[in-house]
């Protein structure tokens, strides 16, 4: 029986604490939505500073405002301020106990992908918020132009990577070409090189001919100056006397070593002569 009891007052007393407990969100909520409002009507008046505040404290309040997180994304929002507004409206789609404000979040998070040019993204927060809400003729019209962007984006991104390769090909066939051009100037000037090589070995060949044909018409001007010589020194040697036959200046010679000799001569029959003569040994006084 008393643990009947035990178990009576604890139940009653759970119940009491949350009744408590629902007192202190019940009021926090009513707060936060105070807040809300205060935030709303700062915005309106263009005070977004002020109206910014009062929707953090709402946010602070309460976790089971949906609506302050959502209402500062909007602000958010217009002011292209779209990853703080992103982050709101994720949190409001958090927050959110309903359907229909489940709906209002992804959509406006479609939104931001939208402006973003995140066109998949946006395709797939408009299909969340249809499943929320497939009665919404704008989020449905907002999906269609998310896949038709998306479709776009696809195709161009496409485009710019056949571009791409086609570029990259282009290179690489244009490098191919030059590298092939290269080669064939390179063997051009081997070409050359060896054509030059040819012409300049003929060009010596013609040299050494020259100086050959140089060699021998010189050689000739010798042989015939040597034939020319040649009748001369026969000129020569038939005015040579022969052997038994003596030269002018030999008989010349001859002469004159015949008359030195007959000096010769005659001066020793002179001296004999002076030497048989008598001495005189008289005087002439």
């Amino acid at each position: 029986m008393n643990r009947i009891v035990l178990i009576f007052v604890l139940l009653i007393a759970c119940f009491s604490f949350a009744q408590e407990d629902d007192k202190e969100k019940t009021k926090a909520l009513r707060e936060s939505t105070n807040l809300t409002w205060n935030a709303n009507k700062a915005l309106s008046e263009d005070k977004f500073v002020e109206a910014e505040v009062n929707y953090r404290k709402a946010i602070a309040k309460s976790d089971e405002n949906a609506v302050a997180p959502f209402n500062l994304g909007n602000s958010y929002y217009q002011k292209e301020t779209y990853g703080e507004a992103f982050s709101r409206f994720k949190q409001a789609g958090e927050l959110a106990k309903d359907k229909a404000s489940k709906h209002k979040a992804f959509h406006n998070m479609g939104n931001v992908f939208m402006k973003r040019k995140e066109y998949e993204k946006a395709v797939e927060s408009y299909k969340e918020a249809l499943r929320n809400d497939p009665t919404d003729e704008e989020t449905r019209y907002n999906l269609a132009l998310a896949k038709e962007m998306l479709k776009k984006q696809q195709d161009e991104q496409k485009n710019d990577k056949n571009d791409e390769n086609k570029d990259n090909k282009d290179n690489k066939d244009k490098k191919d070409e030059n590298k092939d051009k290269d080669k064939k100037d390179g063997d051009d000037g081997e070409k050359d090189k060896d054509k030059d090589q040819d012409k300049k070995d003929q060009g010596d060949e013609g040299d050494k001919g020259d100086e050959e044909k140089e060699d021998n018409k010189e050689g000739d001007g010798d042989e015939k100056k040597e034939e020319q010589k040649k009748p001369e020194e026969g000129d020569q040697k038939q005015q040579q006397p022969r052997p038994n036959q003596l030269s002018k200046q030999q008989i010349q010679n001859l002469l004159k070593a015949m008359q030195n000799e007959e000096k010769k001569v005659q001066e020793k029959i002179d001296a004999q002569k002076v030497k048989g003569a008598k001495v005189k040994n008289e005087k002439d006084w």
